[in-house]
This record gives structure tokens, sequence and C-alpha cells, in this order.
């Protein structure tokens, strides 16, 4: 049996270019899709926030338009209510890699305001990609990518083949004008290879032990893959 790692944003809000901050947090599919799938296959997961806050989900990621209708809307409640470790995360700040088998990271615009500064983070994820161990991150989750530099100031994925929510996605949601930033942008500032693919249609791209997905709908097949590199 695998321990994996969910490592999830504390905030509860996202700050716009003009200082408004928009209702967050994470988004329900991509926390819980990959909980199904590893928790399935018996695997332990356990959550991890800055601080040890108990994550907030983005309320608009449980509304019957993200989940297919009514019906899985439905679902994603009941699987929310039954993802007892989210009730009770670890603090980020405390953890040791080593007594993890892989990492993964769900996404939502919380990421965008916490995890992406956030350099106790960024050092695991450099630990992590350095280790060689299984790095899952989804949507918007690359934002923490951001935070995450050795000590000559350098990004360890600069180089790296990965996606994440894209600018065309972000403008379709109608966040695009809204955001500081897009992440898309600041992924390929960084120095990585941005592969985008068709908005809202599952993307998965791993270079080496990092595997990426591009949106919500990305979330389960990119934790299909992880199952099969922990075998």
């Amino acid at each position: 049996m695998a321990r994996i790692l969910f490592v999830m944003t504390g905030a509860d809000h996202w700050t716009l270019a003009d200082g408004t901050r928009h209702p967050t947090g994470f988004w329900a599919e991509e926390a819980v899709a990959p909980h199904q799938v590893f928790t399935g296959a018996g695997h332990e997961v356990v959550v991890a926030t800055p601080g040890g806050v108990v994550p907030t989900v983005d309320r608009a990621s449980l509304a019957p338009g993200a989940n297919g209708g009514e019906e899985g809307a439905h679902k994603i409640e009941e699987a929310l209510s039954s993802f007892d470790e989210l009730r009770r995360p670890v603090r980020l700040e405390d953890v040791r890699l080593a007594d993890y088998d892989a990492v993964f990271y769900p996404g939502g615009h919380g990421p965008m305001e916490d995890l992406a500064v956030d350099r106790t983070s960024g050092a695991l994820l450099t630990e992590a990609l350095d280790s060689g161990m299984p790095l899952g991150v989804v949507c918007h989750a690359p934002a923490a990518l951001l935070a995450a530099r050795r000590e000559d100031g350098s990004s360890p994925f600069a180089g790296y083949r990965l996606t994440g929510f894209t600018n065309a996605e972000e403008a379709q949601a109608g966040f695009a004008d809204k955001a500081k930033w897009l992440l898309q942008d600041r992924l390929v500032e960084l120095g990585a290879d941005f592969a985008e693919g068709e908005p809202w249609a599952p993307n998965i791209v791993t270079d080496r032990n990092l595997h990426t997905g591009q949106n919500p709908a990305s979330s389960r097949p990119l934790a299909a893959g992880l199952l099969k590199v922990l075998g």
C-alpha cells in the first residue's frame, strides 16, 4: 500500500487585479476523483495544507453545471462527505517527504492565492521532483510550481514539459481579464514547455516523474496514470 500526500490550498479566496476577493478554495472534482482512484486501489491519502487549516471547497465546483447535472452534483457532495482526510489535515510545515510514496496537488483558484508563493510547498516540490517519486499536479495547482526555486534562483521545473489551466480556459471561465496574472503565462516565463490542449478536454502530460493535468476533466485520468506508476 502506498501513502500519497495531497497538498491542498488553505485559501478561501483569490485576490483579483482590482483588489476584490473572489470566494474560492479547491475544486471538488480535482480532489474527489483522485482520492477515489487512490483509495479505491487500497492506498492511503494524507491531506496537508499551509498551517493545517481545513481546506475550503469552491462552492462553484458543487453546482450542477460543473458536474454534468443534478445527479453529478449529488454524487460529488456525497463523495466529499466521505472524504474524511479533508477534515483532519496535517500541517504542510511538518511534512517529511520520506514518509510518502507520491505527491498530488489538486487545483482550484485557491493555489493561485497561497501555494504560488508558499516557500514550504516550493521546497517540497523541489525535493519531490529531485527524489524521482511520482508528482501529480492538476489544473490551477501548477501555480505552486512558481514558488519552487533552487539556491541559485532558478526554477527546478525549467525545461520540463507540462500543462495546466490555459489562458483560453481562464477567458472562457470569465477571469482572464480580472486576474493579476495568468497561469499559462507564468509557467512559460519560468521556462517550462507548456503543452496546451483543447479547452476543457482531458490533457495529461508526463515528463520524467512529473505528471500534470490541464483541467478538472484531467484529474481522474491523471490519478489513474499515477496509479500505474505506483504499481
